[in-house]
């Protein structure tokens, strides 16, 4: 009979050194999680910038499409109430003529050319009766003004089909770019949340007057400590800087237009609107409007600052500083002109 031998235990030697070679692996693994250097505050901030300036991006794709679909449920109203008054004209037309023929067929007198109006079509009508000179004046324009009729409600129908059409398409669109802004949004917030609160208020508030958000109703920006124009606007601009300042410490959210959170678009509109200027509703919009700055030492507070191939847009507010709804995770304030990133163009209103 076979005998059944005990595995043998592994030598202290050798537990020994398999006992040193994983605490060497552990050792090695934990001074190279220690090793990996920690972002500086200025790699954070240059993060954030991009983050931001994507995000601008995303938000203004959607608030064009926005605007867009609400310009065509706008569009399709009004063809709507247009092909109601063109079916109504149709209709009269149609019962004047029954109408002719109602009063010969009930004298029993029927002739070709009443026949002639109970065609299929008024052209069918049209064709036969020119044909056989048996128009009168009076019933010629009548059936004029009926084809007339007709083929404008076509045309408000095929009008309307397109743009509802159109809609469909802006809905779908507006949805993905919906999407794609709320994901530029949380991997912004992602990296705010990562940072300490040190980090956050350097990266965040370091362009900021005072660290942070100026007080609501603040008569004046504060003093960026560098150069800067502070030339006073136009009665416009006043008016309009004087709303926008209404509204410092009141959250950014994308897509917002007021008046207690808003977008950076959103804001600009909001403020000009107070002062009764009708501002477009994105940034590529609102660099069509008003004139052209050619300098930064021309600009005067009010005037339209686009920053990052125009995805964003500040109001200056003198002093080197710039009003803004800056990005997800911030407030409505003041910041300096130079911390907000590359100047595209420059509006006076």
């Amino acid at each position: 009979m076979a005998s059944h031998r005990r595995p043998k235990s592994p030598s202290r030697a050798r537990m020994s050194v398999l006992t040193a070679a994983a605490a060497t692996a552990v050792a090695v693994s934990a001074q190279s999680a220690q090793a990996a250097p920690k972002p500086t505050t200025d790699q954070l901030r240059s993060q954030l910038q991009q983050l931001n300036t994507e995000a601008d991006q995303a938000v203004q794709k959607y608030d064009q499409s926005q605007e867009q679909l609400q310009q065509q449920q706008t569009k399709v109203s009004g063809l709507q109430d247009q092909i109601a008054r063109s079916q109504a004209d149709v209709n009269t037309r149609l019962e004047q003529l029954g109408e002719i023929a109602n009063q010969q067929y009930a004298t029993g007198q029927v002739d070709p050319t009443v026949q002639l109006l109970l065609s299929a079509t008024p052209d069918d009508y049209l064709s036969k009766a020119s044909s056989l000179g048996q128009l009168t004046s009076n019933q010629a324009s009548a059936i004029s003004q009926l084809q007339a009729e007709e083929q404008k409600l076509d045309g408000q129908k095929s009008q309307a089909e397109q743009t509802l059409q159109q809609m469909d398409a802006t809905t779908k669109q507006l949805a993905a770019q919906k999407a794609e802004a709320q994901k530029k949004v949380q991997q912004t917030q992602a990296l705010l949340d990562s940072m300490t609160a040190a980090q956050r208020a350097a990266v965040v508030n370091g362009g900021s007057s005072s660290g942070g958000a100026a007080s609501r109703g603040s008569s004046r920006p504060p003093l960026a400590g560098g150069s800067g124009s502070s030339k006073a606007g136009d009665s416009v601009e006043a008016a309009a800087f004087a709303a926008a300042q209404t509204r410092l410490g009141l959250p950014y959210v994308y897509g917002a237009t007021g008046p207690d959170s808003f977008d950076c678009s959103g804001l600009m509109q909001w403020a000009y609107a107070q002062a009764g200027v009708s501002l477009g509703r994105t940034t590529y919009d609102q660099i069509n409007d008003g004139t052209p700055v050619n300098s930064t030492a021309d600009l005067q507070v009010g005037d339209l600052i686009f920053f990052n191939n125009d995805s964003h847009v500040g109001m200056y507010a003198g002093n080197g500083m710039v009003l803004h709804a800056p990005h997800t995770g911030t407030v409505v304030k003041y910041e300096r002109l130079d911390w907000i990133g590359s100047i595209y163009a420059m509006r006076h209103l």
